[in-house]
Parts: C-alpha cells; sequence; structure tokens
C-alpha cells in the first residue's frame, strides 16, 4: 500500500507541447483509481511519471511522503502492467513471471514459492511451463499481471491493460483485476479511455481533458453530479443529450426553459439555481440521459417535441432509438425497453424527466444545476 501526491505537476516537452498541466491529486493507501479521458489527453503520460518512465517538467510527486523526482524508476517499488504484454517470448510462463526475482538474485526457493502463489491467485497453475506462444490473449495478460504480484510492489499501474482483448475477454478481465484488488490489499492506479472499466472498477476516477484534470470523483457521483458538460458527455453509456435551451420567465408560471418551440418546466430547486445564477432571459445547454427521455409518453405528462426514427437497435431488455427530431438539428437518443418497438422513419414523441434535466452554461460548459 502506499499514500501518493501529485502536487502541481505538468509534462512539457522540448518543443513546447504541455501534455500535463497542473496535475493535484492525493491517492490514499488501497485506493483503485482510475485515469480516463479520450486519447491525447495526458492520462497514460501522468502514469508514465508516476513510474519514473517521464520526467516530470515541474511539480512533486511524493510516495509515503519521500519525494520522488528524482528516485529511478527501478527504485519507486512500483510494478508496472503494459497493454501490450511485453512477455519474455523464449521464456516459460514460470520464468516470465519470475524474472524479476531472478535478476533480483531472490533465493530460488524463494521465486518459486512467489511464483506458485500468484499463479494460484490467477488460474494460471496449468500453463506455468508453457511460452507465451501457447497462450490466449488473457493468459498473457495474467501473466504481466504475475510479473507484477511477485514482487509485491507498494503500487500497481496499468496502462490499458484490457485494450488488446476482444470484448468478452475484457468482460472476464476486468472481474479478475477487481478480484485481484480485494486479494492484495493494494494501491492500483490504472488508465483507461473504456468507460464501463471505469466505472465498474475504480474507487475513484479522474477525468482528464486536453492535459487538464476536470473532476476526481466516485463513479457514481460523477454520473450523478458531473462538474461540467464535457464530464456529463464522457461519462456513460450511451452519452448524454445535449441541446441549446433559452431560461425563460414568467410571472404566474415561474421559470421554465424554451427548447426548440416547447416549454420545459422546471423542478423548484433547478429554477431557484437559475434564478441566483442570473440566468433568466440567457441560453444555457440542457442535458438530458437517453434513459430519462420518455418515448411515446402516454401518462398525461407533457410532450416536448417529436421526430423520425433514424435507427432502431434492439439490446436483449433495451433498445436505442435514435431520433431526428424535428425542428432541431440536433439528434437525440433515447434508451428504452423492447415491449414496444418502433420502425426506421416512424414518428414518435418524446418527453423529459424534469428532475432529472442537467444545466451547464453555455460559455464555459461549468454546471449550473447541480
Amino acid at each position: 500500500m502506499a499514500h501518493i501526491q501529485l502536487k502541481h505537476v505538468c509534462k512539457r516537452y522540448e518543443n513546447g507541447f504541455e501534455a500535463v498541466k497542473d496535475f493535484n491529486l492525493e491517492i490514499q493507501d488501497n485506493e483503485f483509481i482510475i485515469f480516463v479521458g479520450p486519447s491525447g489527453c495526458g492520462k497514460s503520460t501522468t502514469l508514465r511519471m508516476l513510474a519514473g518512465l517521464e520526467n516530470i517538467s515541474e511539480g512533486e510527486l511524493y510516495i509515503d511522503g519521500e519525494r520522488m523526482n528524482e528516485v529511478e524508476a527501478c527504485d519507486r517499488d512500483i510494478a508496472m502492467v503494459f497493454q501490450n504484454y511485453a512477455l519474455y517470448p523464449h521464456m516459460t510462463v514460470r520464468k516470465n513471471i519470475g524474472y524479476s526475482l531472478h535478476i533480483r538474485h531472490e533465493k530460488k526457493e524463494v521465486i518459486e514459492a512467489k511464483v506458485n502463489e500468484a499463479a494460484e491467485i490467477l488460474g494460471l497453475t496449468e500453463v506455468l511451463d508453457r511460452k507465451p506462444s501457447e497462450l490466449s490473449g488473457g493468459q498473457k495478460q495474467r501473466v504481466a499481471m504475475g510479473r507484477a504480484i511477485v514482487r509485491n510492489p507498494r503500487v500497481f499501474l496499468m496502462d490499458e491493460p484490457l485494450s488488446n482483448l476482444d470484448a468478452k475477454l475484457r468482460g472476464q478481465m476486468r472481474v479478475e483485476i477487481a478480484s485481484l484488488y480485494h486479494k492484495l490489499n493494494s494501491t492500483f492506479i490504472y488508465v483507461t479511455h473504456d468507460q464501463t472499466e471505469a466505472m465498474t472498477l475504480g474507487t475513484r476516477i479522474v477525468v482528464m481533458k486536453d492535459g487538464v484534470v476536470q473532476q476526481v470523483d466516485t463513479p457514481e457521483r460523477l454520473f450523478r453530479y458531473p462538474a461540467n458538460q464535457f464530464v456529463a458527455g464522457f461519462i456513460g453509456t450511451p452519452p448524454m443529450n445535449f441541446a441549446e435551451a433559452v431560461v425563460k420567465y414568467e410571472p404566474n408560471g415561474g421559470l421554465y426553459l424554451e427548447e426548440n418551440g416547447n416549454r420545459i418546466e422546471l423542478t423548484k430547486e433547478k429554477a431557484e439555481k437559475l434564478r441566483r445564477g442570473n440566468y433568466i432571459g440567457r441560453a444555457v445547454i440542457l442535458g438530458i440521459r437517453p434513459e430519462h427521455v420518455l418515448l411515446n409518453p402516454t401518462d398525461g405528462g407533457s410532450v416536448h417535441g417529436a421526430g423520425a426514427v433514424e435507427v432502431y437497435e434492439m439490446l436483449g431488455s433495451e433498445a436505442m432509438v435514435y431520433l431526428n427530431r424535428e425542428g432541431s438539428r440536433e439528434k437525440l437518443i433515447i434508451k428504452t425497453d423492447t415491449a414496444a418497438p418502433v420502425r426506421p422513419g416512424e414518428k414518435v414523441s418524446y418527453a423529459y424527466l424534469p428532475e432529472k434535466i442537467h444545466l451547464f452554461d453555455r460559455i464555459d460548459g461549468r454546471t449550473i444545476t447541480n
């Protein structure tokens, strides 16, 4: 386990490009931290600075109170698992897992005991004498993890370790990594662009964009209370719908939104936040998750628009409806059940659940109503 602090950490290359900007984070013992964001956002660069594989341009890195900026990678007591496995093809699984112990001149019996323990944890006992070429992708990834486990490091770093696996194997390996985390009682820092991995594995998630931390929070809070429009659009599958709306006021009816010519009522709490923020008469960005849009509402509630179905995807018990909205260039994604399927070209109506609406500042994207 390890307590890690990154204070105002920056990574600037010789050409002036700043890959990571003023990164601040404190990681407690036994946390599972996920770095997530689009390609090029700086998440892998941050991980490599933690590992000592990239120099820190500015700022400070501490592990258990010790400043690590100038400490060599091999002396940081950190194990890193890469996405390409980096196995030695001429060695057996047994020798691959125990290699780091061998070069540290550990006793033969110690190496054997640690390799066998790691193999049992990872379900590799029956393949210890095989070469990497004889293994499946999932087995290769487990070998790479085994090589990290035998070192008993303070911190495990994982850089998109499942990206080379197919969807089924990724699902299986997610479960295995979660199980491994609980068994080892160690600190994990994991880089991915896969939201499912982030939301299911992390105790906290660091969302990054253009080298800047956008929000650090638990998976549930990221989903429910995004700090800005970028986080709201990045976290959640399928992504949140966005549309421009105007905050209107009438003396007897209070505040409401006008979006695409339709009136959308607001909860008292959201209306009060808009009032306090002086948003009356101003344009804002309305956000609504696909599962919070009602398709062909029949309960007597308001209808907020209509459109023609472009694509209908049946996904077992759920379906995705992609809608071309009338009077708007913005498409709408609706997540619904499959009890009443619709066909491409069919005209349907929809309504937003008022209590589930998110509102964002149109200029800087920050959330208004959290």
